[in-house]
């Protein structure tokens, strides 16, 4: 029977991994690359592998524990298809479920209580639970969707520099430097778009922020309608005595400034990351296994 739990969090920039004990203490951590399933399916398959054998290394068990494990793998694009279903069937361990991104973050983030979260790293996805029953939105890719995510907000960029460009629209700081970047040459950043993943837009997300603190116009504007998008979303979600609003991911705290009073009023600190949700499910699921053994 087995006595380990390993949670993921299958990121667009990078894989996270946890080992916990059946208590929930975490006894390793591992990392690898991206895990974007929607565009690198077997590429996200084999780091969600490393990093799950990375965190038994880092807890001092043989990587080979890997199969006699139960785990918990969130990953964005599990809704969508039957990517989840492809990657739960090829994982190695014991026991292996494929949920969304959205799940782990609202484990983590409110455990088993009632809320909203909204998570913005290179992709963006929100959930709710109420009275138990949850529900989401958003998590369909930065191509069609993931308004607000890191990928958007980069892709935004890159398209405002070409309209600066072409004199469609008014250019700013922002938009020169990234023509700099790519010699001025519109052809070398239609290229680079071309062959990029969500993780290389996403890393353009810092400067926009610093630019749209610093006024940048182009910066302000992007920044506006990604927090215009995120309103709508809550909006979507929240009910009249919702208790609480958990922004996660590595662009939350740089949101906060920019959401309307309504939802800022609700935001409440996180209990936990999105790779603790992944941990919690994953003991939960080795709990339910356990007494069904017994």
């Amino acid at each position: 029977m087995t006595e380990l739990a390993i949670g993921i969090d299958g990121g667009g920039s990078s894989c996270r991994a946890a080992v916990a004990d059946r208590s929930g203490k975490i006894l390793g951590r591992g990392t690898a690359g991206p895990a974007n399933i929607l565009s690198n399916l077997q590429g996200s398959l084999e780091n969600i592998i490393l990093a799950a054998k990375e965190a038994l290394r880092d807890a001092a068990l043989p990587p080979e524990t890997v199969s006699s494990v139960s785990a918990v793998v969130g990953v964005a694009g599990a809704n969508v298809g039957d990517y989840g279903s492809r990657i739960e069937k090829a994982l190695p361990f014991a026991d292996g479920k494929v949920v969304t991104d959205a799940l782990i973050a609202l484990q983590g983030a409110l455990g088993d209580s009632d809320g909203v979260i909204g998570a913005f790293g290179t992709g963006s996805v929100y959930n709710a639970r109420r009275n138990g029953t949850i529900s989401g939105i958003g998590g369909w890719g930065f191509i069609v969707g993931d308004q607000a995510s890191g990928a958007r907000l980069g892709r935004d960029l890159l398209e405002r520099s070409l309209l600066a460009y072409d004199k469609v629209r008014p250019g700013s700081a922002l938009t020169e430097k990234i023509m700099d970047e790519f010699g001025n040459d519109p052809e070398k950043l239609v290229e680079f778009a071309h062959v990029s993943k969500p993780k290389d837009f996403a890393r353009y997300a810092p400067v926009i922020f610093d630019h749209a603190n610093n006024n940048d116009e182009v910066a302000v504007g992007i920044v506006s309608e990604a927090a215009a998008a995120i309103g709508e979303n809550l909006d979507a979600l929240i009910w009249p005595e919702c208790p609480a609003i958990c922004l996660l991911g590595g662009l939350a705290n740089a949101y906060r400034p920019w959401l309307a009073e309504r939802h800022a009023a609700l935001l409440t600190e996180p209990k936990g990351d999105v790779l603790q949700g992944a941990v919690e499910l994953a003991v939960k699921r080795l709990a339910i296994e356990t007494r069904g053994a017994a």
